[in-house]
């Protein structure tokens, strides 16, 4: 008799745990002979609306952490990533590329996670700066994380894309909800499985699985997501996404890159989530005899 084997369903990845969708719906995901290959999780409002409270608990605690401690847990992930390469690489292939693309992508998914570690403690000092003002006072202007970010990866990448959009988000000090490819969605979960034994606290990075058609609403809509990254190429979702963003005046970031390029990653990806905090101190000046006035 031949043996059945037991696919995989990929859950859900939020608040540093795996939960089957509230709804339980699944799909099954085909391969290029239409043989299922996985049961992923349709994850539906209520999943997204349990992911940003999980978001909103860990902002505080992730975004007051020092800079180098964010660089260290970003170099974490990519070490254990590295580790479990062979597996996100078989993911790839199941998913309909081959072997020699799906290792690229997967290394360079590697070394931009090692890239934005590098700019955790760096990009503050790029984009800060002294402003010349025209009285008696000092003024400084420095980024800070937004908050809670919404994430629609591309359809046509399977890790790289969601990689290049979730780094630069927490690099930042960020925490974020990404909704997976639906097309593509295994490694997306199961990044979430390095996540979880990565040092990354629990709430950080939130990823489900599903429809866009169904949760692109939600998300753009909720109230306390304070922006949201779009990777897609639909134009009514982007049209649909800024309209529902003015709810809330939450920013829309819509990228169209091709994320398997080095030129695709640069720190102004960390700097477009970031708010600008301009601070006055006022000079203390000493005259003559050591008057002050």
């Amino acid at each position: 008799m031949s043996r059945i084997e037991i696919l995989k369903t990929y859950k859900l990845y939020i608040g540093g745990q795996f939960p089957r969708t509230e709804s339980g719906r699944y799909y099954p995901l085909l391969d290029k002979k239409k043989n299922v290959i996985a049961d992923v999780c349709l994850g539906s409002r209520k999943d997204f609306r349990n992911a940003v409270v999980s978001a909103r608990g860990a902002f505080n605690s992730w975004g007051g952490r020092t800079a180098y401690n964010r660089s260290q847990i970003l170099y974490r992930i990519a070490e254990m990533l590295e580790k479990r390469k062979s597996e996100f690489i078989e993911e790839i292939i199941l998913q309909g590329g081959n072997k020699a693309d799906a290792k690229k992508e997967v290394e360079l998914s590697i070394d931009r996670l090692v890239y934005y570690a590098g700019w955790c403690d760096k990009f503050q000092q790029i984009f800060s700066s002294v402003n010349p003002v025209a009285s008696s006072h000092f003024n400084f202007s420095v980024p800070e994380p937004t908050g809670v970010v919404a994430i629609v990866a591309p359809q046509d990448s399977s890790l790289i894309g969601l990689v290049s959009l979730i780094a630069p988000i927490i690099a930042g000090g960020n925490v974020c909800i990404a909704l997976a490819s639906e097309k593509m969605p295994l490694c997306s979960i199961t990044f979430g499985e390095v996540l979880a034994t990565s040092d990354v606290p629990a709430g950080v990075v939130n990823i489900i699985t599903g429809k866009t058609s169904e949760l692109i609403s939600h998300m753009s809509s909720h109230k306390d997501v304070n922006a949201l990254v779009y990777g897609g190429k639909d134009q009514k979702e982007i049209k649909l996404v800024k309209e529902n963003a003015t709810l809330n005046v939450k920013r829309v970031f819509v990228y169209q890159n091709n994320w398997n390029k080095t030129e695709s990653q640069n720190p102004y990806f960390i700097f477009d989530t970031q708010e600008i905090k301009t601070t006055w101190h006022p000079i203390e000046n000493i005259g003559v005899g050591g008057a002050k006035y």
